[in-house]
């Protein structure tokens, strides 16, 4: 299978979740034997804070203006068996225009981010990668988002076959490694300065901190603020590429997961830091959201806070219970929530989809052959 995608960024994981989900899929799908093209447009931030240059088993294609652009998008489309628009893609909706048009057996829109998505809709907003019609001509959506996303995508876009893509986590990069000092913490968390998470993110992380003062806290991302309510005893590492993940999280006793807003209201929106985290053998403290316990087993393989007291007490939990907390998770994580997991789920997708469109064209042949033949 031949698959052209329009996605956001695969190149530089600064600021975004995107790309470490795409880095680990692309891989997968080329090991299953499939032809990856990613289209991505070259943007300054992201080619300021860019750590993969090329696709060691696809082609990436970074383009600097959508115009210039089409004649080598329409040649690839052109022999593409799928083609794929993503949430936030710089010019989905021509990249959606150019899809549609062309003479892909399946077209597909992505949404990495639904809650974002369908938040933006409740408010009244536009959502800058759909287009006028929604999602009402692709032939399969997929949703980064369960549960009642899945109906919110066919009752307010039109979405006519929907399914989820979960997160996944690319066990060859995120895996146990020596602890490197400089991220020694009794407490992580790995993620962009967000103003929806700040609130919980101060509840469960700072106020934790402040409790604890002998205690190290550490915090990785970028974006993070001035005015950011640091303490004394909670550290600071800027944006971490992929790679440096497993050396973040192996130096960690535990590691604090922190859902956006949108995404914690609507639930079933599991976040990749929450694999990596435990494909890494790093114990997970995450806030609560609803079909979080399909992901992982509450009190067994993850542990749930609502409040700076629920964290505190997971952090004094003894050293062979937190072991075997972590044991178990990363065992359910190698088993269902791998990056080759999920490329042979999107395979299956596509399959079905590729069989609901051969049925859908006999129908209109045999139509069209019974109009003759009257």
């Amino acid at each position: 299978m031949k698959l052209v995608i329009f996605g956001l960024t695969v190149s530089s994981s600064w600021g975004n979740g995107h790309a470490t989900l795409w880095r680990g899929l692309l891989k997968a799908l080329a090991a299953r034997g499939h032809d990856v093209v990613f289209f991505e447009r070259d943007v300054p931030y992201y080619a300021m804070n860019r750590d993969l240059h090329a696709l060691a088993d696809g082609t990436l294609v970074l383009y600097p203006d959508w115009t210039e652009n089409l004649p080598l998008a329409r040649a690839h489309l052109a022999d593409a068996d799928a083609a794929m628009v993503t949430s936030y893609q710089a010019d989905a909706v021509a990249a959606t225009e150019l899809v549609l048009q062309s003479s892909a057996a399946v077209r597909v829109f992505y949404d990495l981010d639904t809650p974002v998505t369908l938040d933006a809709l409740q408010s009244g907003k536009d959502v800058a990668y759909v287009g006028p019609r929604g999602l009402a001509d692709f032939d399969l959506v997929l949703s980064y988002t369960g549960g009642d996303a899945l109906r919110q995508l066919r009752t307010r876009l039109g979405a006519r076959r929907v399914a989820p893509l979960y997160g996944h986590v690319d066990p060859d990069v995120h895996r146990p490694v020596q602890a490197v000092e400089d991220f020694r913490a009794d407490l992580s968390y790995l993620g962009t300065y967000a103003e929806d998470r700040q609130a919980a993110l101060e509840r469960l992380f700072i106020q934790a901190a402040r409790r604890l003062p002998e205690q190290r806290f550490l915090i990785g991302g970028a974006q993070y603020p001035q005015e950011f309510p640091w303490a004394n005893n909670i550290w600071f590492a800027k944006h971490l590429p992929p790679e440096r993940h497993p050396a973040f999280f192996s130096a960690s006793r535990f590691t604090l997961n922190v859902t956006r807003a949108a995404m914690a209201r609507m639930g079933w929106c599991p976040s990749g830091r929450l694999f990596e985290a435990a494909a890494c053998g790093c114990p997970v403290i995450s806030d609560a959201w609803e079909g979080l316990d399909a992901f992982f087993r509450p009190g067994e393989e993850i542990v749930i806070a609502r409040d700076t007291d629920d964290v505190v007490q997971a952090m004094r939990m003894p050293d062979a219970e937190r072991g075997a907390l972590a044991r178990r998770a990363r065992e359910r994580t190698l088993d269902e929530h791998t990056s080759a997991r999920r490329a042979a789920e999107l395979e299956g997708l596509l399959d079905a989809a590729f069989g609901a469109a051969e049925l859908a064209d006999e129908a209109v042949e045999w139509g069209q052959a019974t109009v003759a033949e009257g």
